[in-house]
């Protein structure tokens, strides 16, 4: 699609209404592309013209000079003027100069300005051509300016089809802008195929539109395709650039470095991207306070920087500024949007904490602890309650023996002296304490000549006060000898006054005395002994016995000491040999040792000597001997084959001062390994064995008897079990008599009673029911037991074999044997015990 061959009214029109073409030519031996643009005949000063590619001409051009002064070009191409321009002459040039000056290598473009009247003429001569060799139902590349100001319906551009030169054309347009929001801002005239923008368009709202042609004919024929057809919204800068905070807050510290970052702001344009509608340039109008100037700007990207190491929160601890962004790369014709920056200066330990005295006084009683006695004050240009003006407090000298501490009150930051170990009026009575103080947080500039720390003295008075007595040292003692007659007097406990060093008026009281040994005397404070003093002693340990002593002035005041008499030794004891009885398993040892010791000190004990306390008549010595081991043992032999059993043997431990005791010793000849099994065995050759029964034989002879009871109770149950179904014998049975035969077969019938007799057995003891009648089991024996009644009746064999039998009543044939035998006086004297009764009943017999 291309635009239509004008007609000659038409013709006339466009002549009435001037056009400007600019072409601009490059005169290198690169020629530059041509480019027309256009533009009304009026233009207003400021306004943008078009765009050309400076970079196909001259890509390394630094400086862009135009020969009119009514034009100005900028970087990216874009054509402004600069005054309000009337083309009126058909035409008009200019030059623009592109130069480099790092090569001085130059670049001229020609501007000429020519009337539409002359490019039409050039048109009508290449139409005639162009009709014949191209089509003309094309795409067709259109724009207009955005917020234009008409005059409405404002002429976009022509659309034609070839096929009007045979048919009658109709034209349609459909789209956004014309059936789609937004509606009717576009329209074509059906019959000439001009396009028409009805309103302003804001490109911000819409970039371009996308609208799709039509051709066709009355009929509906469609000679052509739908064609596509982009109008492109030219954009102007008609939106402010806009920072994404009111008012932007930062922090930085206090004697910062240069080009320390503070900060970055940021602003947005709405134009088009990547033009100089949206180049933005940042910048700072003002600083409060105005000196000195601390701050710049990266015009580019909005950060913001310290120029100046003189940031001081002491003196300015806020400063505010005015920025602004503008369009345009910041010319002065582009749009500006002003903000506001508050940068806060963030405080650091730069000042060093100072005491607002250099000296202190200040006095505190002796013996008084955990009080407080001195408070310091101290002055810190630092922000308050931070680390960098709490103060840290600390003793430099003068506290070696720890009596002080200093620490800080949270609230007021303040300096707090105790006292936390109770001072001495007596050993000093003034104390010459320096102080220091620094921050919590580390002291940020290097320290010079001065210090880093700020010092402060503290004298410190002692007051004295009355303390009474004191016991000091807390522990003393005295010596004397054991078993010292009873009234002996001795040195005691000494107490006195710190303040005259003298023990005069003070009085003494014992406290304990365990054995009740010792008097105390009241003024002087010296003992006497009142019973026997005994080193060895139970409750006596390494020698010395213990008293407590309270020691008192004539105020009431008192303290409290300990006197320890340290007993010295005497040789008043024998030595003597613990282990009284001794064991000697003959078949692997002859020998036992023997270990004496002594209660008496180490001076009047060991080496001790061993020997056989003996009679004239007596053979001790030949049966038994002694030899020395060590200064404290001996070894205790047998020499002749004596025989197992305990022997006395009477032995003399003598210690070195020739002290000496007899000591009886039993000595046990055993026949045994270890001494355990002689001691614990029975045996007649040791002449006093006894049977000592373990837990585990007692548990199982208890066990055992419980068995028995058991298998007993169980037998009873059941023979009880069996009588509750009683038989009764025949009632002629007093009348059978009994006959001892020793034929095997009695006869042909036998009659057993059942239930007549019942055996229980246990065990080897259990026996028939024939032992119930007599003597027992005979084993091996022939002898049967008949009861003769008519025929040869027998009872049944009882077989004593641990089963348990009974008689039955049965008829069988020839008779059994019977292997028990039992007299007929035995079944007589059963008979008449038993069978005397009206009703016979099953008895269980059990033989105890």
């Amino acid at each position: 699609m291309a635009p239509a061959r004008p007609t000659r009214s038409r013709s006339g029109a466009l002549c009435r209404q001037l056009l400007l073409a600019l072409t601009i030519l490059t005169f290198t031996c690169d020629a530059c592309k041509k480019v027309i643009l256009q533009v009304p005949s009026q233009l207003d000063a400021e306004k943008f013209v078009g765009r050309v590619n400076l970079k196909e001409c001259f890509q390394s051009a630094n400086l862009i000079h135009s020969s009119d002064p009514d034009f100005q070009i900028l970087e990216d191409g874009s054509v402004y003027t600069t005054n309000a321009i009337l083309l009126s002459s058909e035409e008009r040039s200019f030059t623009i100069l592109l130069y480099n000056t790092e090569n001085q290598e130059e670049k001229k473009l020609l501007v000429l300005l020519q009337h539409q009247t002359k490019v039409l003429k050039k048109r009508h001569s290449k139409e005639k051509v162009l009709r014949r060799a191209k089509r003309r139902w094309a795409p067709i590349p259109c724009s207009m300016q955005e917020n234009s100001l008409g005059p409405f319906p404002l002429f976009l551009q022509q659309i034609q089809s070839d096929t009007a030169q045979n048919y009658t054309i109709f034209y349609s347009i459909r789209g956004p802008g014309v059936d789609r929001e937004p509606i009717n801002l576009f329209y074509v005239e059906r019959d000439t195929g001009n396009l028409y923008c009805t309103r302003p368009v804001d490109r911000e709202e819409y970039e371009s539109f996308e609208l799709i042609a039509f051709a066709t004919t009355p009929d509906g024929y469609t000679p052509e395709l739908p064609l596509p057809l982009v109008i492109r919204i030219e954009d102007e800068n008609d939106n402010y650039p806009v920072f994404t905070e009111t008012t932007y807050v930062f922090t930085v510290s206090e004697n910062c470095r240069v080009g320390s970052t503070v900060g970055q702001v940021c602003a947005t344009d709405k134009d088009e991207p990547d033009t100089m509608h949206t180049r933005l340039k940042y910048s700072i109008i003002e600083q409060l306070p105005a000196y000195p100037t601390l701050f710049s700007m990266h015009p580019t990207t909005g950060v913001i920087t310290t120029s100046s190491s003189q940031l001081d929160r002491e003196v300015t601890d806020k400063y505010q500024l005015k920025i602004k962004v503008q369009d345009m790369d910041g010319q002065y014709f582009g749009l500006q949007t002003t903000s506001t920056c508050i940068i806060n200066i963030g405080d650091v330990n730069d000042n060093l904490p100072t005491f607002t005295r250099t000296s202190y006084v200040t006095s505190v009683e002796e013996n008084t602890v955990d009080v407080e006695i001195l408070r310091v004050t101290i002055e810190d240009k630092d922000l308050m309650n931070t680390v960098n003006w709490r103060a840290n407090y600390t003793i430099l000298k003068g506290n070696e023996n720890g009596n002080f501490k200093i620490v800080t009150d949270p609230k007021t930051n303040e300096g707090v002296l105790c006292v936390v170990k109770p001072l001495n009026y007596e050993e000093r009575q003034q104390v010459n304490l320096q102080i220091g103080v620094v921050n919590e947080a580390p002291y940020s500039k290097e320290a010079s000549s001065r210090s880093v720390m700020s010092t402060a003295t503290v004298t410190v008075n002692v007051k004295n006060q009355d303390e009474g007595p004191e016991c000091s040292p807390a522990v003393q003692t005295v010596q004397i000898k054991e078993n010292v007659p009873v009234g002996t007097k001795s040195n005691g406990y000494r107490a006195y006054d710190p303040e005259t060093r003298s023990s005069s008026g003070i009085r003494y009281k014992k406290l304990t005395d365990p054995k009740g040994w010792v008097t105390i005397d009241e003024k002087e404070g010296s003992i006497t002994i009142f019973r026997n003093l005994d080193r060895e002693a139970e409750s006596i340990r390494d020698g010395i016995y213990n008293i407590t002593v309270l020691a008192s002035d004539k105020d009431g005041k008192t303290c409290t000491g300990t006197l320890g008499i340290i007993l010295e030794d005497v040789n008043d004891n024998g030595a003597v040999i613990p282990k009284r009885t001794v064991v000697i398993c003959k078949p692997v040892l002859s020998s036992v040792d023997i270990v004496a010791v002594d209660p008496d000190g180490p001076t009047n004990g060991p080496p001790f000597d061993f020997s056989l306390e003996s009679d004239p008549d007596s053979d001790l010595e030949r049966k038994w001997r002694l030899i020395k081991i060590n200064d404290t043992a001996a070894r205790l032999f047998f020499q002749e084959d004596l025989p197992f059993g305990t022997y006395r043997v009477p032995v003399r431990v003598t210690d070195r001062h020739g002290l000496s005791l007899v000591t009886p010793l039993n000595v046990m000849l055993c026949d045994c390994i270890t001494e355990n099994d002689c001691t614990l065995r029975t045996d007649a050759r040791t002449g006093q064995g006894e049977v000592r029964l373990g837990k585990w034989a007692i548990l199982a002879i208890l066990l055992g008897i419980a068995l028995l009871f058991c298998i007993l109770f169980t037998l009873v149950c059941g023979g009880a079990g069996a009588a509750k179904q009683p038989e009764v014998f025949p009632d002629d049975l007093a009348q059978q008599n009994l006959i001892v035969s020793n034929t095997e077969a009695p006869g042909d019938d036998k009659i057993c009673p059942t239930n007549g007799f019942t055996t229980h057995t246990v065990g080897s003891l259990a026996q028939g029911i024939c032992g119930t009648l007599g003597s027992g089991v005979k084993n091996g024996g022939q002898e049967t037991i008949e009861m003769a009644k008519g025929g040869h009746q027998t009872l049944e064999p009882c077989r004593g074999t641990g089963y348990h039998h009974t008689l039955d009543s049965c008829r069988r044939g020839p008779a059994e044997v019977d292997n028990c035998k039992y007299t007929s006086s035995e079944w007589h004297n059963f008979t008449q015990t038993h069978l005397g009764e009206e009703s016979i009943r099953g008895h269980t017999l059990v033989k105890n």
